[in-house]
């Protein structure tokens, strides 16, 4: 396994860093672009050994502590999605890549949905899994709660709030690993809120600034996936959104909910990196590893 490089950058002045494990193919010239993963709000350079094991072979795999996660400086105040879409540039441009490929998750799809929009010669082919494109009443009432909570200073009932806030409960819909996934959820907020001195004004900012996934997006092959029990934006609604991107396949997985990215982890891998090297789901059904069965539609 190459060893990987953390580089410091900056934007506007606020410090952050990015990783890059460069790829470990037999004929020494990556068969992809630099493959740059964002994620949740709290999901930092380190919490993505699946993409590095199935995009290693393949390409050099970049993940970051953006600007308010991790070990990068917090926020500044009012709205962060011009800053984090400079981030990105700012590793596109130190990294001498003319163009990447970019994996958003979650929280991160924002980031990279609208850094392919400003600047789509700059991405070579986009994935996006879980996208919030619409919150309803109820989870914005259990977010304020959740909020309520950690203001109060009960750590635990707020990563147990937010956590069931991201997860399908519902024991008539079948989520593999659903209580595995949901004690790494409760256990990684618990570990944010003690060891990043700005987790809260991070997780915060996530839910305060509405992510705009409007206008569409053209000249950029796509792929939009969520999990068939997403409870946090249902499959129809991010189908809906997969069809404003000129010719996006979009897909279902089965027996998972948000957090698709640890119920199917290997999968959704396996997914990610075949597309990203040029091998693009099929029209009609797909079958992948395990228990798993996807659907997919042509845009």
């Amino acid at each position: 396994m190459p060893e990987e490089i953390i580089r410091p950058l900056s934007a506007d002045g606020v410090r952050f860093s990015y990783r890059v494990l460069p790829h470990s193919g037999p004929r020494g010239v990556p068969a992809t672009e630099p493959t740059l993963i964002l994620g949740g709000a709290l999901q930092g350079m380190f919490g993505w050994p699946q993409m590095d094991d199935h995009l290693g072979p393949s390409a050099d795999v970049v993940t970051a502590d953006l600007p308010g996660m991790g070990s990068a400086d917090p926020l500044p105040a009012g709205p962060s999605a011009d800053l984090l879409r400079r981030a990105v540039l700012a590793i596109a441009d130190d990294l001498g890549a003319p163009r990447l490929n970019v994996f958003g998750f979650s929280y991160g799809t924002a980031i990279a949905f609208g850094f392919a929009r400003r600047h789509p010669e700059r991405v070579a082919r986009l994935a996006l899994g879980g996208v919030p494109v619409h919150i309803d009443a109820a989870q914005v009432a259990c977010w304020e709660r959740a909020r309520r909570q950690l203001a109060a200073g009960d750590r635990e009932g707020f990563a147990a709030t937010a956590a069931d806030a991201l997860m399908c409960l519902d024991a008539e819909r079948p989520v593999h690993r659903r209580e595995l996934a949901r004690r790494y959820v409760r256990r990684s907020f618990l570990h944010a809120l003690t060891h990043s001195p700005h987790a809260a004004d991070s997780l915060h900012r996530a839910l305060a600034d509405r992510p705009d996934f409007s206008g569409g997006l053209t000249g950029v092959p796509a792929l939009v996936f969520a999990g068939e029990h997403d409870t946090v934006t249902s499959p129809a609604r991010q189908r809906e959104f997969a069809a404003t991107i000129e010719g996006s396949r979009f897909l279902t997985i089965e027996e998972s909910d948000h957090w698709v990215v640890l119920e199917r982890a290997e999968e959704v891998a396996s997914l990610v990196a075949e597309f990203f090297t040029g091998r693009e789901p099929a029209a009609g059904p797909v079958v992948l590893p395990r228990q798993a069965g996807a659907r997919v539609e042509r845009r």
